[in-house]
Formats: structure tokens, C-alpha cells, sequence
């Protein structure tokens, strides 16, 4: 374990301050004792450990930007291209007003594992802005992303790094994005961007996708336990297109979903969250208010202003489907007592360090969300490949190509685990199964 130390400890001084992104090294270098114990002097002779934790590149630049009113704003840009051992980097963007350098850091480590578990050629990225969205006309946010795509489009390209959406990042986002690059490389280059729309070279079930390879994942965990997904409830967080792919897919294989949430509180719907209530969320995140309260108000069931779901509401499965670190100590503690057996991990590190400690610690089974949200990655390579190919899949293809990519991405955690001679630990299992792959490229490319 002293090499593991020493290089968390190595790049927590390097870092200061960014807690996200140490949270992260802590938790994935923390998982790897048994490989490291197999080949340590292979490991330690190519410093893959060190060279792991360190990105490729840190890029940042302004975004200058007028609104309607023809005032001018500045806000920050960053894409951050951290490992590209197996492939192009691949990795949203991510526009909201808390983005800042230790948070791009910490999705663009975590993608580089999440890419590797795939099994498609896709290195780890991530990039956005603290420009916020909410509130602003189609025109405002036109601009931001011309002048961000002024600027981003020196360090992208299909085979060197392809962007895709995230929070704040939609379909209208991503065609305004690919209009301004096409503008400026005079090239229909549609690979450079996924989760583009179906007119000019997206991809079929890309905004279900994350939602969608979030419950086939669960299947399979719930299988591996001997149970299935009919008749089990859920605590969902959010309600943008992660919360409505997992919602719908949910009620599809007959399960309830109990709650969504916003920045403004959770609501609680006992009927369960189906069928028109679940369309009505794209009308909701379309809106800009950004606002959980509206659902309650439209279909009258129970709000709860300024809190989660979590800990207030029994559920047989919690799928935190919003923002990192939303799931704490209090929370998990709050779940052990509810007796709330499963934690489905759908957002990028909502859990914190010491809570999913506790969570394990107390029998409640973990599934990480470099293994649970893969689906969106996963669809977004799919796109890459439809876009190489020139041609366009239909949606039963490319749910079942997703689902199949899903089902393996648990059979190479489970294998592994057997592997390492491991129990049932679904954390330790996905940072082992997606670093020895990328170690093993990282191994044969040399010392770069």
C-alpha cells in the first residue's frame, strides 16, 4: 500500500484545494491494492500510478459574450484532456455556474476509467464553463457557445478529442457548438461532436442513454442477487434527461419511481413518477426555471422545498441522477436506518468518501457510477461509429447494442472481482477492471 500512498499523497500537494478531484484519486487508488500487489515493479517502472493521476493537458480561456440587452460577460472555459492511452479523448461538456477547474478535473479522471470499462476506444476527457444556462434566450446561449467554440475548436477533432453533452449541455447546445466549428474548419467534420441531432449525424436513444444503461446495469446487479426490477421502488434525484431516461426505463420494466428533486427541493409522487409524468419532464427541463416544484404543482402530489430525497423517503433503490457529492454522512446514515438496500450511482460521484464508506461498511450494496452511467459514453462511441460509417442505426439497434454493452461492463466487474479471488464489491471491482486496461496501454505505448 505504500506505493498507493505515496502517490495520493504526492498528488494531494500538487493539488491543493481541490477536493473533488483528490476525493476521486482517493476512492479509485484506494481500489487498486491487489493489482498493484501483482506488478508492482512493472507498475512502478513505467510510474503508471503518477502518470495516471496526471492530465495529458489543462486547457482554460475566456468566453466573452453579449446578451440581449447588449451587455458584455466573461466567463471561463475549460476542457481538460486527461488520458488518451486507448483511444481519442471522449467526455462531456458540462455548462453550469459551480464548474471550475477541480470539478473538471475530477470528471475527467473518473471518464478515463468510465471509457475504459466500455470496451470501446475512447480515452478520458471533460471540459465546460461557468456560464449558467438558466434563465437565458436561445440567442444568448447561441453566442456563448460560438465565442466558446472560438476557442475549443483549436484542441478537438474525430481522432484527437470528441466532445459531448452534460449538465446544462443538450441537443440545442451541441448543434449550436457543431454550427460554429463548421464554420471555422470549413469541413463537415460531424464526428468532432456527439449527441448531435438525428438531421446531421446523431444518434437514436442519446438523450434516454444515461437513464437507459443506468437500469439495464441495475438488472444485471439485481440478477446477480438472485431478485429483478418488477414491483421495486425508487428515490430518483433530478429530473433533466438522466432522471427521465432512468424514470421511463424504469416504469417500462415495472418499477415505481417515488421521487425527482431540483435545486428548489424533491417531490413525492406515491402513484409513481410514469407514462405522461415522464414526458412532462422534457417540458420542464425546456423551460429554463429549473424548478422540481412545477411537476408537484401540475400533477398534485407532495413537495418538500430546500431538500433530497434521500434519507427522508424509504425506497428498495436510491438513484441520486443530479450532481456530485449530493449523497453526505448524514445521508447515508439516514439510509441505514430507512433499511434502504441499494445505492444505484447514476451522477458522477454523488457519494462522498466517508458516506460510501458507511454505506459499506453497513451491508448496503454500492454500484459506482463509472460502471452505472457508462450508458451515455457508451451511445456517444456508438455515434462515433455510425458517423464513420455513415449511416444511422434505428433505436431498436442501438438500445440493444447498449443494453448488450451494459451487461458486459457487469461481467467484467463480476469477472475480475473472481479474478482478484474478491467478494461482491462492485466499487473496488470497476477502478480495477477499468485501470488494467488502460495501465496495460499505457505499459506498451512506452513512456510518452
Amino acid at each position: 500500500m505504500s506505493y498507493i500512498s505515496d502517490v495520493i499523497e504526492q498528488t494531494a500537494q500538487k493539488n491543493p484545494g481541490q477536493a473533488n478531484f483528490m476525493q476521486t484519486v482517493t476512492e479509485v487508488m484506494s481500489s487498486l491494492a491487489p493489482a498493484v500487489a501483482q506488478n508492482e515493479q512493472t507498475l512502478r517502472k513505467y510510474s503508471i500510478l503518477e502518470r495516471m493521476v496526471e492530465p495529458d493537458r489543462q486547457i482554460m480561456f475566456r468566453v466573452p459574450w453579449q446578451d440581449d440587452k447588449g451587455n458584455y460577460h466573461v466567463n471561463r472555459g475549460f476542457r481538460i484532456q486527461f488520458n488518451n492511452a486507448i483511444g481519442p479523448y471522449k467526455g462531456g461538456l458540462r455548462f453550469h455556474k459551480d464548474v471550475n477547474l477541480d470539478t473538471m478535473k475530477f470528471l475527467a479522471f473518473e471518464q478515463t476509467f468510465k471509457n475504459s470499462l466500455t470496451s470501446l476506444p475512447m480515452g478520458g476527457a471533460k471540459g465546460g464553463s461557468d456560464f449558467d444556462p438558466t434563465g437565458k434566450s436561445d440567442a444568448e446561449i447561441m453566442r456563448f457557445c460560438q465565442s466558446f467554440m472560438n476557442e475549443l475548436y483549436r484542441h478537438i477533432g474525430p481522432n484527437m478529442d470528441v466532445p459531448a453533452g452534460d449538465i446544462g449541455v443538450g441537443g440545442r447546445e451541441i448543434g449550436f457548438l457543431f454550427g460554429q466549428y463548421k464554420k471555422i474548419v470549413g469541413d463537415f467534420e460531424n464526428g468532432v461532436l456527439t449527441g448531435k441531432g438525428l438531421s446531421f449525424g446523431g444518434s437514436r436513444i442519446r438523450p434516454e442513454a444515461t437513464g437507459f444503461g443506468a437500469t439495464y446495469f441495475l438488472c444485471n446487479v439485481l440478477k446477480h442477487e438472485g431478485e429483478n426490477i418488477k414491483g421495486k421502488t425508487f428515490c430518483l434525484s433530478g429530473f433533466g434527461n438522466v432522471a427521465w431516461g432512468a424514470a421511463k426505463k424504469i416504469s417500462e420494466l415495472g418499477g415505481k419511481v417515488l421521487t425527482l428533486s431540483g435545486p428548489d427541493g424533491y417531490i413525492y409522487d406515491e402513484a409513481g413518477v410514469s407514462g405522461e409524468k415522464v414526458d412532462y419532464l422534457l417540458e420542464m427541463r425546456s423551460s429554463n426555471r429549473n424548478k422540481v416544484k412545477d411537476y408537484a404543482d401540475k400533477f398534485g402530489c407532495k413537495f418538500v422545498a430546500g431538500k433530497k430525497p434521500w434519507g427522508n423517503v424509504k425506497a428498495d433503490i436510491y438513484m441520486p441522477c443530479a450532481t456530485q457529492n449530493e449523497i453526505r454522512l448524514e445521508d447515508a446514515e439516514a439510509m441505514v436506518k430507512l433499511g434502504v438496500p441499494v445505492l444505484n450511482e447514476v451522477s458522477n460521484m454523488p457519494t462522498t468518501n466517508e458516506a460510501l464508506a458507511y454505506l459499506q461498511e453497513h451491508g448496503v450494496l454500492v454500484a459506482p457510477s463509472k460502471a452505472v452511467n457508462a450508458g451515455g459514453v457508451a451511445v456517444s462511441g456508438l455515434e462515433m461509429s455510425q458517423n464513420s460509417e455513415r449511416l444511422q442505426w434505428t433505436e431498436t439497434e442501438v438500445d440493444s447494442k447498449l443494453k448488450g454493452i451494459m451487461t458486459d461492463i457487469h461481467t467484467k466487474i463480476r469477472d475480475t472481482l473472481h479474478s482478484y479471488g474478491m467478494p461482491y464489491n462492485l466499487v473496488a471491482g470497476a477502478n480495477l477492471a477499468g485501470f488494467q486496461k488502460v495501465a496495460e496501454a499505457m505499459i506498451a505505448q512506452g513512456v510518452y
